[in-house]
Order: structure tokens, then C-alpha cells, then sequence
């Protein structure tokens, strides 16, 4: 079926009504200049100034809100030699999460566990000002391959034959937020609309933002691959276990990049949408407690080639923690391992403060094909 028109320019497929605030959003956005058209996924939810869980189209202007700060997050999942028993027991969970402590911070390296310089590909990619290259020498060694707070996670999973996978969420940690905020210290200089402030793609200051953003898009793929490199150290002298990199899939959902698509160049912004063009791979997370899905695009030109990134929030952090208790959080991460010591703090990440991924996965059944359904075995989580 079609998406839902919600405004001239404005496509959704939705798998429950859109909130009143959420609406209002969407409408400014549709407004801005430029905005040539939108698609609204089925886990979009609020978010400043520009909702996650949209993908939209622009001939020649760059908006850093409707990518988000967080450059180049996505998801990663692998197989593993391993099928789900390996995590039956309690004491073989408690090791891994104990392992996974030691390898995979939430925050930082220490500087004994740093990696001593980036990678060459990132040191030969360009940044567009020297006090970011001083940050990424800095900051972003220390932070490669750590996992990030929020609802950035690690997680391994059985497929429907009971092989386990690996799934991580996470994206470019410090360095796309010091990016975003280094640029629109900036975007007072072109024009700004409404709220949105912009970039011309072919300004000078466009270009020096399209060269950061593909630098933190690329650093955010390579901490995730620094993190699955940990996990496989891990495995292999924990439980001789291999990770099978010929299953590797990898896709971010926030980024901005030229695509063709109809016969036109748009410049599509991303911001909690995966890219979906025809066969495509993808990962889709459920919540904590809920099912995964491995996804190939169909490709669908009214939805922009994306497709939801997630279940999608129902509730704000700061409504979650104040409607689930601890014990609500426990019961519904019932069969689910994790450091049982942080329920009151994962609150605000229990499954029922989001949308119903199923739900989610019917509602754009047009736009992205299952390949493979996985349920949770053990999550691990930052505070």
C-alpha cells in the first residue's frame, strides 16, 4: 500500500496515529525551504527540531538538524560459530558481560586500552578545521570503539535455526556531536529558516560540512568494527568461538548524501531512517525484550529508498522512568540476561516505553523485505 499523505510533500507509513506534537513538527518541516519531499517512517517520534524516523529530500540544501548529531549511527550484526545454548547458563552470561565490561566501555579508553592513533584511512580523509583534527587525535582515539550511553547497545541474539548473532547500535560517539555543534556555529552565515538553520551544498560552508560528515560517517562504521573486533577476541578465548565475517552486515541511518532517485539528484537527509533501495541489507532492532530483524529494501521511490531504523520511541525517557517501575522493567526482560544491578537505571529502555516492532515491520511491509527474525539472548548497555 502507498504511504499516508500528510501533507502536500509529506508521505508516512504509520503503524499508530502520529502525535499532536509530532504532527506540528512535521508540518514546520514540510515548510522549510527547499524540503522538495518527506518521508515520515513508522517509528518516527519527537526529537529537536526535526523528528527521528524521517528521510527527506532537498535539491541544494543541507540541514544539519535533519541528520541529527550522532553522524553515521547504525547497526551492525554478524553470526557466530555458536548456537543459543552456549548462553543457557547464568555463569556463561556473567562472563561475557564481565568480558564485554573489560573490552567495550561506554564512555572511554583508558589510555593503556586506547588504540595508540586512529586508523591511516580516517588520518587521510580530511577534516575541514584544524581544532577538529585536534579533537579526533584527542578525543575520538580515546573514544574508538567504545559503545555510548542512551540507547546505544550491544546484543547477541538467535536466529529462528538458534544461531547466534551479534548486533550492535552505535555511531560516532563525541566526534559528530563536536562536528554538528562546531558547524552551526556557523549556519548563522547563510540564510536560516524557521528554526532549521541550512547550509547551501555548494557554498563554501556546505562543503566544509559535507567533508566533516562523511568523516564522521566513516569513523562511526569504523568504531563499530572496532567493537565487533573486541567482541571476537572475546569469544574466541572465552568459549572458542569464531565470528563469521562473511555474514557481516553494516548500515547507518543518519547521514546526508546525493542519490538519484527518479530521474533527479535530491540530496537525501537521513535521520533515524535506514537506507532501503532495492536488495539493500539492513538491520532492525527491536527493543531489549523484543524481536530483531535482518531486512533487504524493495527499493520504494515514495518512501526515499529508507525505511523505519527501529521500534521507535512511545514514550520520552523522562516519561518512561517516571511510569516503569523496576520491578515492570524486570518482568518484561524475563528470558533476557543483563547486569540485573542497573534495572532501576535501564528503565527508560524497557521495552514498553517503545512501539510494538511488529506493528512497526507491518506498516512498511512496501518498503523493506524480512530476510531473518532474531529474539534477544543477553543485552549489554552503557549508563
Amino acid at each position: 500500500m502507498s504511504g499516508i499523505m500528510l501533507f502536500d510533500n509529506a508521505l508516512a507509513w504509520l503503524a499508530e496515529p502520529l502525535p499532536s506534537d509530532v504532527r506540528q513538527s512535521l508540518s514546520r518541516l514540510a515548510l522549510a525551504e527547499d524540503v522538495r519531499r518527506i518521508a515520515v517512517m513508522p517509528d518516527v517520534h519527537l526529537s529537536d527540531d526535526v523528528c527521528v524516523g524521517v528521510a527527506l529530500a532537498t535539491t541544494g540544501t543541507i540541514y544539519p538538524a535533519a541528520i541529527g548529531s550522532d553522524i553515521g549511527c547504525g547497526m551492525l550484526a554478524i553470526g557466530l560459530d555458536a548456537d543459543a545454548e552456549l548462553l543457557g547458563s547464568e555463569q556463561n552470561a556473567a562472563q561475557l558481560l564481565e568480558d564485554l565490561y573489560r573490552t567495550i566501555p561506554s564512555l572511554k579508553h583508558r589510555q593503556a586500552t586506547a588504540p595508540p592513533a586512529l586508523s591511516e584511512s580516517l588520518r587521510d580523509l580530511p577534516l575541514s578545521d584544524g581544532k577538529l583534527e585536534k579533537l579526533a587525535n584527542r578525543d575520538g582515539r580515546l573514544q574508538m570503539g567504545t559503545l555510548g550511553r542512551g540507547n546505544h547497545f550491544l546484543e547477541f541474539q538467535a536466529d529462528q535455526q538458534n544461531r547466534m548473532w551479534l548486533m550492535l547500535h552505535s555511531g560516532s560517539r563525541g566526534m559528530g556531536q563536536a562536528i554538528t555543534a562546531h558547524h552551526l556555529r556557523k549556519a548563522n552565515a547563510p540564510k536560516s529558516h524557521g528554526r532549521l538553520l541550512s547550509f547551501e551544498a555548494d557554498s563554501r560552508l556546505g562543503r566544509d560540512y559535507l567533508i566533516d560528515v562523511a568523516w564522521g560517517v566513516r569513523y562511526a562504521e569504523e568504531n563499530r568494527l572496532a567493537m565487533l573486533n573486541a567482541v571476537a577476541d572475546v569469544v574466541r578465548s572465552r568459549f572458542v568461538v569464531e565470528v563469521l565475517r562473511e555474514t557481516l552486515i553494516d548500515a547507518n541511518h543518519n547521514h546526508v548524501r546525493q542519490e538519484v532517485q527518479g530521474g533527479e539528484t535530491f540530496w537525501i537527509h537521513r535521520k533515524g531512517a535506514l537506507p532501503a533501495a532495492l536488495e539493500e541489507k539492513g538491520v532492525i532492532p527491536g527493543s531489549m525484550g523484543a524481536c530483531s530483524f535482518h531486512v533487504s529494501g524493495r527499493g520504494s521511490a515514495e518512501a526515499l529508498w529508507s525505511s523505519s531504523h527501529g521500534a521507535g520511541r512511545r514514550l520520552s525517557r523522562t516519561e518512561a522512568a517516571a511510569r516503569i517501575s523496576t520491578r515492570q522493567f524486570e518482568r518484561e526482560l524475563q528470558g533476557v540476561w543483563y547486569d540485573y544491578r542497573l534495572a532501576a537505571r535501564l528503565r527508560d529502555e524497557a521495552p514498553s516505553a517503545y512501539k510494538d516492532i511488529r506493528a512497526v515491520m507491518k506498516a512498511q511491509r512496501q518498503l523493506t523485505r524480512i530476510d531473518r527474525e532474531l529474539r534477544p539472548l543477553l543485552s549489554y548497555k552503557g549508563t
